[in-house]
């Protein structure tokens, strides 16, 4: 091929890759606003789940209408179905009963308005995290103070009923002051929604249990658990969205802790360990979890070094590469969230008392200020509904 055939056909390609690029931005500019709830610690009485809006072709970030009537609404979960959000009530006592709550509320599709549709007990204290199961028939909870996990199911109008499922964790690990007993943090359904995950920092395991959803049922699963290195005290967990591996953040230990996922049996194998920080940071503790949706990174929450941890992941083993920090702004990020588009992340500073927004560089990582942030206070979780997939 002569020069000028090369030259034209180089022009072409970079006309066609231009083209597509802006296809995509039209597209996005098309969108309608994505849905946002922040679940903070709040007084019943005062705005506890905040509805924020997100612009998904600018990054631009507004705030709608609150829910209140809850306290502490820590923690919060939007359906599959889209239809419904629950959220926790992380207390010791739950409408005179001993323990925290879940809360259930219908999502207007319109607005994205909450409506509370109804409560339960969930008999665990301080109840700190939801999940709904991957066809939303049951949400699961886990209790930190309690050191339990627990379900309920949800009939057609999202309602819940009262638990179907309640597992008392036990046992402890070596850290006399904080793993004295089960600390459940968390609980997570598998990509094939057959197994559930229980983070728990106190007995330094990630317990598995077999699901059924429809039932809202858990049962210890063969193996039952994976334990990590004592005083590690797990957190959260962060599925590859090939199914292939796992991610855990340790909580004390500052790490991130790569798994291979065997998903026929629900069990995991260790595969690699890595620091969160550049270097030893008295005082910091870890909290979130996420893979970006190409499955190419992962990043996780520095409490106290006050930043985001990013890492690279080997496609092949899941094998990870510590790349850099972010920290621009944030203050004891507690919760982030990645959107759906995986284009932006919005960082919760619990003691910024703000959301703010970071867009993300699908190739290399990087994560990018914006300028864009709101008041909330004291935000713990991000979650985000996009009513273009409805």
């Amino acid at each position: 091929m002569n020069l000028p055939n090369i030259v034209a056909c180089l022009l072409t390609g970079l006309f066609l890759a231009l083209g597509s690029t802006t296809k995509a931005a039209d597209a996005q500019k098309g969108s309608p606003p994505m849905h946002v709830y922040i679940g903070t610690y709040a007084k019943p009485d005062a705005p506890g789940i905040f509805h924020l809006l997100l612009d998904p072709a600018t990054g631009k970030l507004t705030a709608a209408k609150p829910a209140s009537g809850i306290e502490n609404p820590s923690f919060v979960a939007v359906a599959p179905n889209h239809k419904f959000l629950y959220s926790v009530a992380e207390v010791d006592t739950f409408k005179g009963a001993k323990g925290g709550g879940v809360v259930g509320f219908a999502i207007d599709p319109k607005t994205g308005d909450l409506t509370k549709l109804n409560e339960q007990a969930t008999g665990g204290a301080s109840t700190c995290h939801v999940t709904v199961d991957h066809t939303s028939h049951c949400v699961m909870v886990a209790s930190y103070s309690g050191g339990s996990i627990a379900a309920c199911t949800i009939n057609a109008q999202g309602e819940l009923s009262p638990r179907t499922a309640f597992i008392q964790h036990t046992g402890s690990s070596v850290d006399k002051g904080r793993q004295e007993g089960p600390h459940a943090h968390s609980i997570y359904p598998s990509p094939d929604n057959r197994f559930a995950l229980s983070c728990d920092l106190g007995l330094d395991k990630i317990l598995v249990y077999k699901l059924d959803p429809v039932k809202g049922t858990l049962t210890p699963n063969d193996p039952p658990s994976v334990s990590v290195k004592p005083g590690s005290g797990p957190r959260h967990f962060a599925f590859h969205p090939s199914g292939k591996f796992g991610y855990l953040i340790t909580e004390m230990g500052q790490t991130v802790i790569a798994f291979s996922y065997n998903a026929d049996k629900g069990s995991l194998t260790e595969l690699q360990t890595l620091s969160t920080v550049a270097s030893p940071h008295k005082g910091n503790s870890c909290a979130e979890i996420y893979c970006h949706p190409n499955g190419k990174f992962v990043y996780g929450s520095n409490r106290g070094a006050d930043n985001i941890a990013i890492f690279k992941i080997d496609q092949l083993t899941g094998k990870l590469t510590a790349i850099g920090h972010q920290g621009s702004g944030i203050k004891e990020p507690r919760g982030f969230g990645i959107d759906p588009t995986g284009r932006w992340m919005l960082v919760a500073s619990q003691n910024g008392d703000n959301v703010q927004v970071f867009s993300i560089d699908g190739e290399t990582g990087a994560l990018l200020p914006t300028g864009e942030k709101v008041s909330v206070p004291k935000p713990v979780c991000v979650e985000f509904l996009n009513m273009a997939q409805q």
